[in-house]
């Protein structure tokens, strides 16, 4: 087994068990930290797979930026431990067998095309620095900027509904 290859695993696993970690966790904060482990991992990935620039955009922009936001909203609703009701006893066995029929359908799926996968073909260009940065403040700065205002107007809510509960 090859390094990368070795690195890779590490790394994939790294990332399932955060996420795995993030749906099971019972405290926000909690739930956060391990988002942050995925983006780790995944930047990580990206990294073997030569694309530094969207790694480094994946540790700054998500690793940073957005889980800073999420814990400081996170904080600002005083989110505390999960409470477990116990609402619908169906809710578990219908959602095991959903669950069941899922992994069962992705496994026939992969079993079904393994045969006629195929590597893309490698052109050889490079995308720098500089030409994705001229793509997203030239060409898409509409939507750049939409999910700005987006993710303002969430803080901006998610406020308005913790004052709201105080008062």
């Amino acid at each position: 087994m090859t390094e990368p290859l070795l690195v890779f695993f590490i790394l994939a696993a790294l990332a399932v068990v955060g996420a795995v970690s993030l749906i099971l966790q019972r405290h926000p904060i909690h739930s956060a930290l391990s988002l942050i482990v995925v983006m780790v991992a995944l930047a990580g990935l990206y990294l073997l797979m030569g694309a530094e620039f969207v790694a480094a955009v994946q540790i700054i922009v998500y690793g940073g930026a957005i889980m800073v936001l999420f814990v400081f909203v996170i904080m600002l609703l005083n989110a505390g431990v999960e409470e477990r009701t116990s609402l619908s006893k169906m809710a578990g066995p219908a959602g095991l067998l959903l669950a069941m029929a899922l992994a069962a359908f992705v496994a026939a799926t992969i079993a079904k095309s393994g045969a006629s996968v195929q590597a893309a073909a490698q052109t050889g260009a490079l995308s720098s620095t500089k030409g994705i940065s001229e793509m997203v403040f030239k060409d898409f700065v509409y939507p750049f900027e939409l999910t700005s205002f987006l993710i303002l107007v969430a803080i901006l809510g998610a406020t308005v509904l913790a004052q709201r509960e105080k008062s």
